[in-house]
């Protein structure tokens, strides 16, 4: 079974953005530390634009094969012209409005998206499935997350969009890793308990 992944920045607070959903105010802490960690560990979650710039267009995936993103994050490539932002994965679009895919290499999931998710994670192969994100497709796939991966900036928000948009549950995730980063960034790793 594959694991699939919530790999998410937030601020101190828990908010992966202002109640907009930005997160502009996180890319000043992307120094060249924060850039050799991903390349150490997560290159694939790095855009495929990201990945040319830093010089990781060359690495293999190491952890992902698969994303799965919401209409929100999908929608800021698009405002840049980029109809395949994940080009090195698989893509999937989680959105009810978006009819019809701009690009061969993305598929719009319109419905079931949690069946889509079982099947994927089904499938074998020693790579897992990176929910990039956003918050409502995070708290719909709640009971299906095996692992969250915290990077933390060192910033507080106040209010903004959390990182799960879901009515209340308790759900245990076990603290697997910290990694901290000069920059005041933390990276927490937590497995689900089942």
């Amino acid at each position: 079974m594959r694991k699939l992944t919530y790999f998410i920045a937030c601020s101190i607070d828990g908010f992966i953005g202002d109640p907009e959903g930005d997160a502009s105010s996180m890319l000043r802490f992307v120094d060249e530390e924060f850039v050799s960690f991903l390349k150490e560990e997560y290159p694939e979650t790095m855009p495929t634009q990201g990945r040319l710039a830093f010089g990781m267009d060359d690495l293999p995936n190491k952890r992902f094969d698969t994303i799965i993103q919401g209409r929100s994050s999908y929608d800021l490539a698009l405002k840049e012209g980029i109809t395949s932002p994940y080009a090195h994965l698989r893509e999937y679009v989680a959105s009810r409005t978006l009819t019809e895919s701009p690009d061969p290499n993305v598929e719009i999931v319109a419905d079931d998206l949690l069946g889509k998710v079982r099947a994927l994670k089904a499938e074998d192969g020693p790579l897992g499935i990176y929910l990039c994100g956003g918050a409502r497709i995070a708290g719909e796939l709640m009971d299906e997350v095996d692992e969250i991966v915290i990077k933390t900036y060192p910033l507080v928000y106040g209010s903004g969009m959390p990182m799960f948009r879901s009515g209340f549950a308790v759900t245990e995730f076990a603290l697997e890793s910290v990694r901290g980063l000069n920059n005041g960034v933390v990276v927490r790793t937590y497995g689900r308990k089942r």
